[in-house]
């Protein structure tokens, strides 16, 4: 079994076309139904404001699959730690041996994370989108960004952080790539006009509400991802014309749909599936008026894609 440490796996495995048409492919064999994916194992540690995320996924007829253990500790900054971290096995397909270990640190995470972002985008967003907002100035902020770059003529960035000098640093940072960028101190101002939205935080009280969005945005939501988070207000997600998940029975006990299974009420309204619109080849958003809405929980297929990828790499450099 041969072993990768990050700075092998990063040295391999980047925000690009390739890493993102990986993702894209999970995404779509799972809205095929060539997945075979259990609940994800999860488990929270409130006294030291930590959680466990376990995933995993088989995308039928590959030769391999992952298994992904992901801890997130939200003090750790404090501590000069990320607050993510992780590592990923990777076993065979037809004899269950193990064939590598990525101590990745979360790193794949993180990347195939912001490149979900990126594909909810691509299918909900409008064309040309070039002003993007993103809630949380944090490493998921940074990627999410990145990764729209990939896909998107972004000009302006408008940033809010619940720590108003985070968010004017990732803003500096921001204009010394040449793009046009400010912090916010208030959520709507900073999402007035926006093309596109990204929610990027742990929070555990809604951020977003109904008035923060104007005609034509999309949202992308990927903070939550446990029952204790929760960034979107119910009154954001009656506004959407579109709503969209990843996994629906997934946001509705960890995203953002929980609010109505909190008030044990049905949800009123479609909810399509990404690998659904990936799988059928066609954009979501059916006018440039629609407010759409994607709620991203981490998906167990997006780990083994993203795994597959990084060893199809890595393995010839041995």
């Amino acid at each position: 079994m041969q072993i990768y440490n990050r700075q092998q796996i990063s040295a391999a495995v980047r925000l690009d076309a390739e890493a993102l048409a990986a993702v894209e492919a999970g995404f779509r064999a799972l809205g095929e139904d060539k997945v075979v994916q259990p609940p994800i194992l999860s488990m929270a540690l409130p006294e030291v404001n930590g959680e466990v995320d376990v995933k995993t996924a088989w995308i039928r007829g590959s030769d391999s699959f992952a298994i992904k253990i992901s801890p997130g500790f939200f003090d750790n900054p404090k501590r000069g730690l990320p607050s993510l971290n992780g590592l990923m096995v990777v076993l065979s397909a037809e004899t269950g041996v193990p064939r590598a270990l990525l101590l990745d640190e979360g790193y794949l995470t993180a990347i195939r994370t912001a490149l979900a972002g990126a594909l909810a985008a691509r299918y909900l967003a409008r064309e040309k989108s070039q002003r993007i907002t993103l809630i949380g100035a944090g490493e998921q902020a940074r990627l999410q960004l990145a990764a729209l770059r990939l896909l998107f003529p972004v000009a302006q960035v408008a940033v809010w952080a619940r720590r108003p000098e985070a968010a004017e640093q990732l803003a500096r940072e921001l204009n010394d790539d040449g793009l046009q960028a400010a912090g916010y101190r208030e959520i709507g101002a900073a999402c007035a006009g926006a093309d596109i939205i990204v929610t990027t935080t742990p929070s555990r009280e809604p951020l977003l509400f109904a008035e923060h969005l104007a005609p034509g945005v999309h949202v992308t939501a990927m903070g939550s991802d446990s029952p204790e988070k929760r960034e979107i207000d119910i009154s954001a997600l009656l506004r959407a014309d579109r709503v969209a998940c990843d996994i629906r029975s997934q946001s509705e006990n960890n995203g953002e749909l929980k609010i109505f299974k909190a008030q044990q009420t049905p949800v009123p309204f479609e909810v399509v599936e990404l690998g659904t619109g990936i799988a059928r080849g066609q954009a979501l958003r059916q006018s440039p008026q629609e407010v759409t809405l994607c709620c991203l929980t981490g998906t167990g297929v997006q780990d083994s894609a993203i795994a597959a990828f990084a060893l199809a790499q890595l393995e010839p450099l041995q």
